[in-house]
């Protein structure tokens, strides 16, 4: 089992401080956290600022940690690799490997543990008043999310989620997306006895992909005596587990011990809408970004995950396709000189969606079918790649078992 490196909240530090001479990240004195204040050895250091240590920024903030004076700045103390969350919610033990402290992998770097609400042309500005300077920022804020600082925290909401769980006998989902529908099937593939009803508001099951395989995850779940009511809703502000009675927008009545709202998170842009990058986000709250995955208009921020206008799904696996030609574009820019024309494009693909369906099955959208079942499932299920994504943040390689 992984040790809890993390027992306090606040400002990590990692293990390791060569790359910057700046002791800690502290309240911003103009001189004494400016650009290009790095140094290892002879070699003058610039500085890249990453917001966000999800699934993309964490990727890119390990990725240029021996090429640049790094700082990330996350609201949290640590990295959750998001496709576990619900399968952590119904099996504790999941979250120990899923749940990573930022000073484990980021071991030439620093965390600020805050939140940005604003960016200048040379700063970011944090929730607790810190000026953090940049050469080069990347933003990576994804959903937002309310979450503890310290991975022991986490990992206690966790069992305490999962005790309640277990002691419930029946439980409501709210929401049919990927997350309503993975979380579902776990409770009633773990916990075959709980009466377990799923609420969505739309037509189908998983309306971002095909109607086939929203169709097969219903099928599924029915066959798991998962009671599931489609175009209705719960009034999220009258909701309440002490009565055990939920009324949806049809009039029915629910009845549950508990319940999990699986709706989708607002995008965690709003603290930008009236900084720099204000011009630069579109209707919906999205930065636009040029085929480099720069902020249009700036040189020096780039923005990777569910917050740019890429025309692709929403995905963890495309958010690290994001850090990997934002890294690789760093690394030349840091090198210095005119690398404009040796940037790296990048493209938006079709991807293989896959929404887990208990331990052993899920169903995957493939560009021209859609399979559901064993195999499927075999790929994603059983370890929800964890030891995958492990492994790009350079930790352990020993398997894990689920």
């Amino acid at each position: 089992m992984e040790g809890d490196r993390s027992p306090q909240c606040g400002l990590t530090t990692p293990r390791s401080t060569s790359v910057s001479s700046d002791p800690g990240v502290c309240l911003r004195d103009p001189s004494s956290i400016s650009s290009s204040s790095g140094r290892s050895g002879n070699q003058l250091w610039q500085r890249v600022v990453v917001v966000g240590g999800g699934i993309g920024g964490s990727l890119i903030a390990k990725s240029l940690q021996f090429n640049a004076d790094v700082i990330l700045i996350d609201q949290k103390e640590y990295f959750e690799i998001p496709w576990a969350t619900m399968r952590s919610m119904v099996d504790p033990a999941v979250a120990d490997k899923a749940i990573i402290n930022h000073t484990d992998y980021l071991i030439n770097g620093k965390v600020i543990t805050a939140s940005a609400v604003d960016i200048t042309d040379t700063d970011v500005i944090t929730s607790d008043g810190r000026q953090v300077a940049y050469d080069y920022l990347v933003v990576a804020t994804g959903h937002v999310a309310s979450s503890p600082k310290c991975r022991k925290d986490r990992l206690e909401k966790f069992k305490e989620a999962n005790i309640k769980m277990r002691t419930s006998s029946s439980v409501l989902v709210i929401g049919g997306g990927p997350t309503g529908v993975e979380l579902a099937s776990d409770i009633a593939s773990v916990y075959p006895d709980k009466k377990v009803t799923l609420v969505h508001n739309g037509p189908r099951l998983l309306g971002f992909i095909g109607h086939k395989a929203g169709n097969k995850a219903l099928d599924w779940l029915r066959s798991k005596n998962v009671d599931v009511l489609l175009e209705q809703s719960v009034d999220l502000d009258s909701v309440s587990e002490v009565d055990g009675i939920y009324i949806t927008s049809a009039g029915e009545a629910i009845a549950a011990d508990c319940h999990y709202v699986c709706v989708k998170r607002p995008l965690g842009t709003s603290w930008m809408r009236e900084s720099i990058v204000k011009d630069s986000m579109d209707k919906y709250g999205q930065l636009m970004v040029d085929e480099h995955l720069r902020v249009k208009g700036r040189n020096n921020i780039f923005a990777i995950g569910d917050i740019i206008d890429v025309p692709e799904r929403k995905q963890g696996v495309l958010a690290q396709r994001h850090a990997m030609v934002v890294a690789k574009n760093l690394k030349l820019l840091l090198k210095g000189g005119n690398k404009e024309i040796k940037l790296s494009k990048y493209r938006p693909t079709v991807s293989i969606t896959m929404v887990s369906l208990g331990k052993k099955d899920a169903v995957a959208q493939l560009p021209f079918t859609t399979m559901t079942g064993f195999l499927p499932g075999l790929i994603k299920s059983r370890e929800l790649f964890l030891r995958k994504t492990r492994k790009l943040l350079g930790l352990d390689h020993h398997s894990v078992f689920l």
